[in-house]
């Protein structure tokens, strides 16, 4: 049944000959003197595909009808996960089928004016495999969430009577073993314990599956002559910044390229012609992490210009110049050894799941300020661009990681799964490949790497990866043993994720110490390679005290923090190169009798109420970037930003 729901709908999406190879860029929408944008947020109508077969949405085509025709529909926001929304459980639990539409206008000078400028739909996530019309027509699919997909929608409109257009949006959550997450779909076929077609979704990774459309829908408008995509690699040559830049256009191959690069108080630096060059920046400002200097995240505008007989395309791309190096031993950003002392996420919060929040957004960058964190980890897959955009500004840095979470079954390593890993990375890398806050590709998390079949894979997939982008690093977290990981020769650094006195030897405190000594030098003696404990931590009920410390009581999580970072303390002096707990904040889970209303390992909670552990981290992450040195030349450290004054405890 899993296959028909849209297993079946990729053939004859392949048969309508729509399947097609990763091409040209994805710019993120911006408005700009060529470019106007069409924000389709907010209230859709809503109905999803109860049906046994999850298909009567296909079977009765309610694309081709406005969506109340077809049967009772409700409202509901965008973006959102729908899961949380209503009070109905079987909404909440629904695998399959579901459709989303918007009926809107268009601006007339958009369809007068198309015959030289072309009109896009852009979805920023949907969750997990997606088709798309426009008036009853298909445009595009795609398969896989957390990552963007548009499509030009120029010969949908030109047929078009008047200004309206409807849009339909059918998303499907179904996971299979060669999907990215994987999982599969569980079929319970005693019918004295289970209703008849009883089916459950099975799935091997800690979080909740929330589905839907989760980041914004827009509409564009770019020339019909249009900058298709940018490519920005940086360097320092003393106090010089080197930016080498590619500009793809599409739609002619006779027009100049004119760019120019001005820094933050809008003066022009550098200016270069030709769509492949190389601006350079005296006395550049570089971009720093968050404190590592007292100006951290500068960022340049690079603005292209695309003129051609008939028309102009301009667009403004933020820049930061910084290197990353990686050594045995170290990991270098501007030539200098960086820390990571940062977190794990998840984008998750009550109500809305997935969906993009910007109150909640600038929440989690104020406590990540606040306690001193200078790093993340997009676990476990990639965040909106949107707060990949704050990174940048604010100096946090990024090891982005894509949806390869979950991989456990020998089936997953296969010729199917890996090709669509290898797009996946192909979409990843095309989508963040301009942004200085990103300094490593995570390819997976926790994947079955002690398989033999892991070892291939893992191979063919950071090699990929490093031939779209040979700037950055490569690592994946692994918590397989250092004696058994078969991917583990392939990484730049090792990233090693262990939870001990918690999964194993739980209620253990005393073993902490040894356990990860040995851990480290294990690891270290075997490969050579710089090391990141990716993820530790305990789960916390808040309120639950005990003492002597007692598993769930936010004194033994405490106790837990402690005991790593006196190791984390001797190990960093070598070849130790940073700590991220695990979590930032509770998140939700599928209910089983280990998740009390989700996983609990948050230092805050899920409404970003802090723990005792948050104060222990921040006495340390303000500790160690005191140590680093880097502090010592601003005055008392304290930035005054949005209003507030953030400094030092």
């Amino acid at each position: 049944m899993a296959a028909l729901w849209w297993g079946c709908w990729t053939v004859i999406l392949l048969s309508n000959g729509l399947a097609h190879a990763l091409t040209g860029g994805m710019l993120y929408p911006r408005e700009t003197p060529t470019r106007e944008l069409k924000e389709l947020n907010g209230i859709w109508s809503f109905r999803a595909d109860k049906s046994p077969e999850r298909d009567e949405g296909f079977q009765k085509q309610w694309y081709k009808v406005p969506l109340r025709e077809t049967g009772p529909v409700i409202d509901m926001p965008v973006p959102a996960s729908y899961n949380d929304i209503t009070q109905d459980i079987t909404l909440r639990n629904h695998i399959g089928w579901v459709w989303y539409e918007k009926e809107i206008w268009l601006p007339s000078r958009w369809l007068e004016d198309q015959a030289s400028s072309r009109i896009v739909l852009r979805v920023g996530s949907a969750h997990y495999f997606s088709i798309v019309w426009i008036n009853g027509v298909q445009v595009t699919h795609h398969e896989g969430g957390h990552l963007p997909f548009e499509a030009s929608v120029n010969n949908v409109l030109k047929g078009n009577t008047g200004n309206f257009c409807r849009i339909t949006i059918a998303v499907n959550n179904t996971l299979t073993l060669n999907s990215l997450p994987p999982g599969y779909i569980q079929y319970m076929r005693d019918t004295t314990l289970y209703p008849k077609g009883y089916f459950v979704q099975e799935i091997d990774f800690d979080f909740f599956n929330y589905a839907g459309i989760h980041r914004p829908v827009v509409l564009y408008t770019t020339p019909a002559i249009y900058i298709d995509d940018i490519t920005i690699n940086t360097d320092i040559q003393q106090n010089t910044g080197l930016v080498n830049y590619e500009v793809a256009v599409v739609g002619s191959d006779y027009y100049s390229v004119n760019v120019t690069l001005r820094d933050q108080d809008g003066q022009e630096v550098a200016t270069g012609l030709g769509a492949v060059g190389q601006l350079k920046v005296v006395n550049a400002h570089l971009w720093w992490p968050y404190l590592m200097n007292v100006n951290p995240g500068y960022l340049y505008s690079f603005e292209v210009k695309v003129t051609a007989a008939t028309s102009v395309d301009v667009y403004t791309l933020p820049v930061g110049i910084r290197t990353i190096q990686v050594t045995g031993q170290q990991f270098l950003i501007n030539r200098k050894p960086f820390y990571f002392h940062g977190v794990n996420k998840h984008e998750d919060y009550d109500i809305r799941g997935k969906g993009l929040d910007w109150s909640l957004i600038m929440k989690d960058f104020n406590l990540l300020k606040w306690m001193g964190a200078n790093s993340f980890r997009t676990s476990h897959y990639p965040y909106a661009e949107e707060i990949m955009d704050l990174c940048d500004k604010y100096g946090i840095v990024v090891i982005d990681e894509c949806p390869g979470v979950g991989i456990k079954k020998p089936e997953s390593f296969g010729n199917k799964s890996l090709q669509h890993h290898l797009v996946v990375m192909e979409e990843l890398v095309r989508r963040d490949k301009n942004r200085p806050s990103v300094v490593m590709w995570s390819v997976a998390n926790e994947p079955a790497s002690q398989l033999n079949v892991a070892g291939s894979y893992f191979r063919t997939v950071i090699a990929h990866t490093k031939q779209l982008d040979h700037t950055r690093p490569v690592t994946y977290a692994s918590s397989a043993g250092y004696d058994k990981d078969q991917g583990a020769p392939y990484v730049d650094v090792l990233c090693v994720n262990s939870y001990f006195s918690w999964y194993h030897d739980s209620g253990h405190l005393e073993v902490i110490q040894l356990q990860l000594n040995n851990q480290f030098d294990k690891w270290y003696e075997k490969y050579h390679k710089p090391i990141i404990q990716s993820e530790y931590g305990a789960d916390t009920i808040p309120g639950f005290h005990n003492d002597p410390p007692l598993m769930f009581t936010e004194e033994y999580q405490e106790m837990v923090l402690k005991n790593y970072h006196s190791v984390l303390d001797e190990k960093r002096k070598t070849f130790v190169i940073g700590e991220l707990i695990w979590n930032f904040a509770d998140f939700m889970t599928v209910q089983s009798t280990t998740r009390v209303v989700g996983n609990k390992k948050g230092v805050f909670t899920r409404q970003r109420q802090p723990k005792a552990s948050a104060f222990v981290l921040r006495d340390r992450y303000w500790k160690l970037a005191n140590e680093t040195g880097y502090l010592k030349t601003c005055t008392s450290f304290s930035w005054v930003e949005q209003g507030q004054v953030l400094g030092e405890p």
